[in-house]
């Protein structure tokens, strides 16, 4: 029956809280059994002078057997606000039995219109016309494109010394003595690729178990998935960095090892503890207990490091010696003069047009799902456009590196990685763009709380999408196999 719960004192400062609340349409969002319900503050009236408080809530909640399938809230009880009253607040809670079977209790909040509508298929659609563009340009480069280089690189096999000496020699077979130079700052690169491994691996981990369990029916079960596989994915960052760090000749792979297993973690938790203390000024619901913060850390010191450790000796010792099928020149060789566009920060900047373009209206649901409180479930469809953004950025990575192997210049790794890495810059740029246009939020927490985890999310996007060209140069390796096919 109805019952009086508390009842509020209503000063001037209260008020002005209440009437600021409806003014805005404040609302607020409830759980009961996993099950969330919504309910509005109050309302104003037609001329916007007087304002009323929902006090009374009635509870509807359908049962099915001994299991919770349905609830719907109710707001009556409207209480013009006046200074100096007293209002009390009230609730009630009417069961019913209901035929709702326990595991489609999710299905009403459910929007099958907006995340299955026309565009998205014609999203996917045109991302996959992509895939099949890509790969068509790749394929012509290793046949057409190589088959006049084999010719032109076979005339030249043919001439004696001078003439050669004498020949225009230009192209990619030019530089196979610096492609397989060791990259600028190897300890980072190599940190960076481990972890690009990582993220990827969890990524795929999590969108499969997602699509067979349903995770979104249970709150924070998303993101407990996603700790819970990255901390035991922590070998394959251990193995892919160290391997790459001892193939480049790195000897300090203890640092290479603590650097590349705290990466991500204090990108995250940095971004999550600053946060938090803009939370706990506001006096917000979405503040970390500091146990929460403990628990993470000792994660990252007793799970992540551990592991990270044995899967950096793994990758040392079973695939940490170089393998090149060429040696290194001693003296690197001069990089000739070459026109604006072949230049590698042109090359990085163009480089992730086409995988954001390929992935930006899914990023569109994304955003919708985690910050205008909708439902996403359609993880089917992430799955798709995940192995879509894998094909089209590897085609990219390819073209970019050819061209910039073609025109003499063998700093290939850090152009590859910032090539593909360069779609999070657009992500984050699309950020700015629906944060303005998409969204009504305004003040330094909201707005510190959208753009440090968009950061996040888009730096730990550009890192796996910087990891799909891998740790070789599989542009040189494809370039010679391509000879004997030819």
């Amino acid at each position: 029956m109805q019952t009086t719960y508390c009842e509020i004192e209503l000063d001037k400062a209260k008020r002005d809280a209440f009437v600021y609340a409806i003014k805005n349409h404040y609302w607020y969002q409830m759980y009961i059994d996993d099950l969330p319900i919504w309910g509005i503050v109050g309302e104003a009236d037609e001329n916007g002078e007087d304002h009323y408080l929902w006090t009374y809530k009635k509870l509807e909640i359908g049962f099915n057997g001994n299991r919770i399938v349905d609830v719907n809230l109710t707001s009556e009880g409207k209480v013009k606000l006046v200074p100096n009253t007293r209002i009390a607040m009230s609730y009630s809670v009417k069961w019913k039995k209901s035929d709702v079977k326990f595991e489609d209790r999710f299905d009403k909040y459910l929007d099958p219109s907006f995340f299955q509508h026309r565009i998205h298929w014609f999203s996917i659609f045109n991302s996959f016309m992509m895939v099949i563009f890509l790969v068509g340009l790749v394929s012509m480069i290793l046949m057409r494109t190589l088959r006049k280089d084999y010719a032109r690189y076979s005339k030249e096999e043919e001439m004696d010394d001078m003439d050669r000496d004498l020949g225009d020699e230009y192209g990619w077979k030019q530089v196979h003595g610096d492609v397989f130079r060791p990259s600028s700052h190897p300890l980072i690169f190599s940190s960076l690729i481990g972890s690009g491994c990582q993220i990827f691996s969890v990524s795929l981990i999590v969108i499969i178990v997602a699509i067979v369990e349903d995770l979104y029916t249970e709150r924070g079960s998303m993101l407990s998935t996603a700790i819970f596989v990255y901390a035991a994915t922590s070998p394959v960052n251990g193995y892919f960095g160290g391997s790459l760090y001892a193939k480049q000749g790195g000897r300090r792979w203890i640092k290479q090892m603590f650097i590349g297993a705290f990466m991500i973690p204090a990108m995250v938790c940095g971004t999550a503890f600053f946060i938090n203390f803009i939370a706990i000024y506001y006096h917000a619901s979405r503040a970390i207990p500091f146990g929460t913060m403990v628990a993470v850390c000792c994660i990252c010191f007793f799970v992540i490091l551990p592991l990270n450790l044995v899967g950096t000796i793994l990758g040392r010792n079973l695939s940490g010696q170089p393998n090149f099928p060429c040696r290194v020149n001693a003296v690197p060789r001069p990089i000739p003069e070459k026109k604006w566009f072949m230049e590698p920060a042109v090359i990085v900047c163009l480089g992730g047009i086409l995988p954001f373009g390929s992935i930006f209206i899914e990023m569109y649901f994304i955003f919708t799902s985690f910050w205008a409180y909708k439902i996403y479930y359609v993880y089917g469809f992430m799955m798709l456009v995940l192995v879509i953004l894998c094909i089209v950025t590897v085609c990219v990575t390819i073209v970019c590196t050819y061209f910039l192997l073609n025109a003499e210049d063998y700093r290939w790794q850090w152009t590859s990685f910032l090539s593909a890495a360069s779609t999070a810059v657009y992500v984050y740029m699309y950020s700015f763009y629906y944060y303005f246009f998409k969204t009504k939020m305004y003040g330094l927490f909201q707005t510190s709380f959208y753009f440090g985890y968009m950061a996040v999310f888009s730096t730990a996007l550009g890192i796996m999408c910087g990891d799909l060209k891998k740790d070789k140069p599989v542009m040189y390796h494809l370039l010679h196999g391509a000879f004997w096919v030819c």
